[in-house]
């Protein structure tokens, strides 16, 4: 469709900014302890932060606090993917399908640097395969419902594909039994970089937001109404680093003042809900799954393609990202530390089994250069199968007025930041016509607004790969190198993250640590562990200049990522009778 030029600039353009958005620990610190909020939002995950920003753009004054890191937890550790759930159809719930396409067409609009297009591969085999000839054609009324309710609104409809064409996406498929495939269109993420973004834009609209901040108990009124939380802030280096539990070593213990507290804590819910009930009886069912990236060249596809496990129910994916494939993901029950969750040896010979039965490609456990292992929130009841429980989300109001939300995922993670804050302008009495209405559908993340994504990447080289990350934020970065050209340097030997990421990420994205950065701020701990481990300690003294940090503070960084790393390679290759590989 073609549109008139506008005679003004557009809300969206509006909202690109000149100046770059400085996060501040201290002055953020001193916000917490001294102003009072409407709501206060606990846990910065990707549910969290979409409450904070929907909070904070009806006008509410918002905090947010975050124990460990923003998507320290399951946010940074799923299968990064913007999608309708094509298997939900399978399971009849449409609604869901429906809703999350077009929530997946507003991150389209509203982060289009950091929400891509990706097409997903289905191969038809004559045995073994995820369906034969015969069941292909039932499976692709499937794929037309699926563009019907929603998917067309990417652009692009599934395709039937003859044998050369599914070679030419993924030439080391095993062809001897291909018949053809089936090819749609869905999205991904960097869902680290996702949560980032939209924390700092909740902060760029006026939210107090702070990661490194442990909450350690509710504050109640005369009422026995939940009215603030008190909470343990870390020092400037985080206190170490990987753990998940947050808190650092030390720190001051501040109480911050709300009329409305969120729990939006993800698998740590019911322990943040016994906090305000002790008799909590706990609602979440974690399911684990894992992703394993190993490199490009063993597989070389060019997009997503599923393929079946032998002897199992679930279909596993291979998604192209730079010059890696992620492999994942599983779905079973967990019943270990939530603070501790990685990829085992069992799991991972699951997925390259899968990966070896599809492609011919030689992989091994030596191929394997990275892994996460994270827990969706589920909610339900604790029999059958995880794989086959809804992902809906569930918002209660306990009996302090607590607002809990849990399940869900983040394709629909705007839309239940929304509902969360329509529930607590309930709490706060702010009912009818008079409530404030939610503003997100429309609004755009920090980097997006004016983004061109194909003229960007037209560029090439260093601006597509810095668009790709902060949209039209990129010129901070850019202006850094300008100042010191030993910036543009890489920092992770194979991979284009820069030393200004480093440097932009202490003072614009409150990174506090080694992790902060290898792990979240860049994804460099996924996609080369090791190379990451060689890195961490120039990434330790870029961050000890800009945060002031000493030699001692800098060293202990360095080596607590040292040894998380030690720790997943320890899990992650250990044979299955738990001697060290």
């Amino acid at each position: 469709m073609i549109t008139m030029p506008a005679r003004r600039p557009s809300r969206s353009a509006r909202a690109t900014r000149r100046t770059a958005l400085l996060l501040d620990r201290e002055r953020t610190t001193r916000q917490l302890a001294d102003d009072r909020f409407d709501v206060l939002v606990v846990g910065g995950g990707i549910t969290g932060v979409y409450a904070a920003l929907d909070a904070v753009s009806r006008g509410l004054r918002t905090a947010l606090v975050e124990k460990d890191d923003f998507a320290s937890g399951t946010s940074s550790k799923s299968s990064k993917m913007v999608h309708g759930g094509l298997r939900y159809i399978e399971q009849g719930n449409v609604n869901l399908v429906r809703h999350s396409l077009l929530e997946r067409h507003r991150f389209r609009r509203n982060a289009p640097h950091l929400v891509h297009r990706l097409p997903f591969l289905f191969p038809v085999l004559e045995q073994e395969g995820i369906f034969d000839p015969r069941l292909a054609k039932g499976f692709e009324g499937l794929l037309w419902t699926y563009d019907l309710v929603g998917g067309w609104r990417i652009g692009k409809l599934h395709q039937r594909l003859t044998v050369p064409q599914v070679l030419a996406h993924a030439p080391t498929l095993r062809a001897e039994h291909l018949t053809g495939g089936l090819l749609y269109f869905d999205s991904r993420a960097d869902d680290a970089r996702l949560t980032l973004t939209v924390a700092r834009t909740a902060a760029a609209l006026g939210a107090t937001v702070l990661n490194g901040a442990r909450v350690t108990g509710l504050l109640t009124d005369s009422g026995g109404r939940a009215c603030g939380a008190r909470a343990v802030i870390s020092g400037p280096d985080g206190g170490g680093s990987g753990g998940g539990t947050g808190g650092g070593t030390g720190g001051d213990e501040v109480e911050i003042r709300a009329e409305a507290v969120v729990n939006a804590t993800g698998v740590w819910s019911d322990q943040v809900d016994s906090l305000a009930d002790a008799r909590h009886e706990g609602q979440v069912r974690p399911a684990k799954g894992v992703h394993i990236v190993v490199p490009w060249h063993k597989l070389r596809i060019d997009c997503t393609v599923t393929v079946p496990i032998p002897g199992r129910a679930r279909r596993a994916t291979c998604t192209r990202w730079g010059d890696t494939v992620v492999l994942g993901t599983t779905d079973n029950d967990y019943r270990g530390s939530v603070d501790d969750v990685h990829c085992t040896r069992e799991e991972m010979e699951f997925l390259l089994e899968g990966a070896r039965t599809a492609f011919d490609a030689d992989l091994s456990p030596d191929d394997v250069v990275g892994s996460i292992g994270g827990l969706r929130p589920l909610v339900g009841g604790k029999e059958g199968a995880t794989l086959d429980m809804s992902r809906d989300h569930r918002i209660t109001v306990g009996p302090t007025g607590m607002v809990t939300v849990t399940g869900g995922k983040l394709t629909t993670s705007r839309h239940m930041g929304e509902l969360v804050i329509d529930k607590v302008l309930g709490v706060l009495g702010r009912r009818g016509r008079t409530a404030p209405k939610s503003r997100t559908v429309h609004l755009p993340l920090l980097g997006g607004a004016g983004y061109d994504a194909e003229a960007v990447a037209a560029s090439g080289g260093l601006a597509a790969h810095l668009g790709e990350r902060y949209g039209t934020e990129a010129r901070f970065v850019h202006d850094l190198i300008a100042q010191d050209p030993s910036l543009a340097e890489p920092v992770v030997a194979g991979l284009p993250y820069t030393r200004a990421e480093v440097v932009y990420a202490a003072r614009a994205e409150l990174a506090r640590s080694v992790d902060d950065v290898l792990a979240r701020r860049t994804r460099a701990r996924l996609f080369a562990r090791d190379a990451s481990a060689d890195a961490a300690p120039e990434v330790g003294a870029l961050l000890g200049k800009e945060l002031g940090l000493t030699d001692e503070q800098v060293e202990r960084q360095v080596s607590d990522y040292l040894a998380s790393i030690r720790h997943e390679k320890t899990v992650l290759f250990q044979d299955r009778e738990g001697a060290a590989a």
